[in-house]
């Protein structure tokens, strides 16, 4: 069935105009007007509110094993409560084990993946290096749609990479038009630290944040920018948290080197204060890596994200219900990481960015959707309302509020990090693949529904040096 949307504020990264929206087959088929519809075509009112593209979501772990159990979230129960948000698109991890072939680990996630309710893709981690490695990037890249390579500084005795693993993988990422990515935290000083600090008979979750300081993750940063600089590769750092990271991606892109910070909606908002609550199990749901940070930090971080030295917006969904956090009760090393959140990353950016001033509407569109969708290469498909689109539409309420809650929520999680916080401007219809899925409150998803989106390479850019400081926009799309 065709839709039409009448009336609303269409709002891109760089415009904001009064308009309809038409939808056929979907795709957007065109945005003007007083547009004509096609017989039997729904029509939608907006008047009063902003029409956006699908938020993307470049950062979350579905059914990810990890830490000795599985996140609670899977993929339909997670990107059905992605669209109940407004986010109509995920970029997952596929993570493998040490000495795992990484073609293998994709096929698996792949197969979780089936269940998906909205489009979504894959990053791939590398966790170990060998000539078969290698061989299989290529194969990732040509065959399945991967762009983008993860790399973990921390978790020693897991899935750490040391230097070596990261100059081989970076070097043939940039081979092969890829972007490298890193989770920017010195492992050794953790491991260190943890040990030292569990010494001490420092046990419970403020023990979490002791091991992690600003410093472990601005040194890790520091050592990949600077290899990456050398190497010529693109860099993507995921959950940016610090001051020290963010001053170290400030220097290379002053300084003209290809580097993308994301930052997770729950660092922005949350400080470090919560992992001394009096309550155990309270503390522990906020742990997560890295962890919550002071409060100048925040303050950074949103001005990083004003400056645009920031791009991206992401939520790290990972949800370990309060039994499984409990594996940590004697001991905060244990405690499975990560939080909650895509359900709420557009609303609560809307009612502590937009609504705050520190971020237009227009800004907020680039940070939660169009910024992904270049760097990653999926745009114009994605994080756009012009013709020729997917019509992954989200149609925001500005004046609408809602208290979050994980006794409301859709999250498969049995806890908030974002509990009792009310949020003015929330979506009151999302429609992803032409389908609406949300609308007024209720989820309309459909299991096996969303579709794995292939992300083409972006083959001569890297070496070239007068494209090497330019964010590639390219025209052509892989639909397939």
């Amino acid at each position: 069935m065709s839709i039409i949307i009448r009336g609303g504020t269409v709002v891109n990264a760089g415009s904001e105009a009064c308009a309809d929206v038409l939808i056929v087959g979907g795709q957007i088929a065109a945005v003007g007007s007083d547009l004509d519809a096609p017989a039997g075509a729904r029509e939608i009112d907006a008047l009063g509110a902003f029409v956006m593209p699908g938020g993307i979501d470049p950062h979350t772990h579905m059914e990810l094993p990890f830490m000795g159990t599985v996140a609670s979230e899977d993929f339909f129960s997670g990107t059905s409560a992605a669209a109940a948000g407004g986010t109509t698109m995920c970029i997952d991890f596929v993570i493998p084990a040490p000495q795992e072939n990484i073609v293998e680990a994709w096929k698996k996630w792949r197969e979780w993946s089936q269940k998906a309710a909205c489009d979504h893709s894959f990053h791939v981690a590398i966790t170990w290096w060998d000539d078969t490695v290698s061989r299989d990037m290529g194969i990732l890249t040509q065959e399945y749609g991967v762009n983008s390579f993860k790399h973990f500084m921390a978790y020693k005795g897991a899935i750490m990479c040391d230097d070596e693993v990261l100059v081989n993988s970076f070097s043939r990422a940039r081979d092969l038009g890829a972007i490298a990515s890193v989770h920017a935290e010195n492992g050794e000083l953790v491991h260190r630290l943890q040990q030292e600090i569990f010494a001490k008979g420092i046990t419970g979750p403020e023990g979490h944040p002791l091991s992690r300081p600003p410093e472990v993750e601005g040194e890790a940063a520091n050592r990949a920018i600077r290899i990456a600089e050398v190497l010529g590769v693109p860099l993507y750092l995921v959950h940016t948290s610090c001051i020290d990271a963010l001053e170290a991606v400030t220097r290379a892109k002053l300084e003209g080197q290809r580097v993308f910070a994301e930052v997770l909606a729950q660092h922005l908002l949350i400080d470090d204060s919560v992992y001394r609550n009096k309550d155990w199990r309270f503390a522990a749901h906020h742990v997560m890596s890295p962890p919550f940070r002071s409060k100048e930090h925040q303050a950074a971080l949103w001005r990083g994200l004003q400056s645009g030295m920031i791009q991206t917006t992401a939520t790290d969904h990972c949800c370990f219900c309060t039994p499984q956090k409990e594996a940590g009760l004697d001991d905060f090393r244990a405690i499975p990481n990560g939080t909650n959140g895509i359900e709420d990353r557009m609303s609560v950016i809307w009612e502590h960015g937009v609504r705050t001033g520190k971020l237009t509407p227009s800004e907020f569109v680039a940070v939660t959707s169009t910024n992904a969708a270049k760097i990653f290469n999926i745009h114009p498909r994605k994080g756009v309302i012009a013709p020729g689109a997917d019509a992954d539409v989200v149609v925001w309420d500005p004046e609408a509020s809602r208290t979050i809650s994980a006794k409301t929520h859709n999250q498969n999680i049995d806890f908030s990090i974002y509990e009792g916080m009310t949020v003015t401007g929330i979506p009151a219809l999302t429609i992803s693949q032409g389908k609406v899925v949300y609308e007024d409150g209720e989820l309309k998803t459909v299991r096996g529904a969303g579709r794995y989106i292939n992300r083409p390479c972006f083959p001569g850019y890297w070496h070239n040096q007068t494209l090497r400081n330019q964010l590639a926009e390219p025209t052509a799309v892989d639909r397939s």
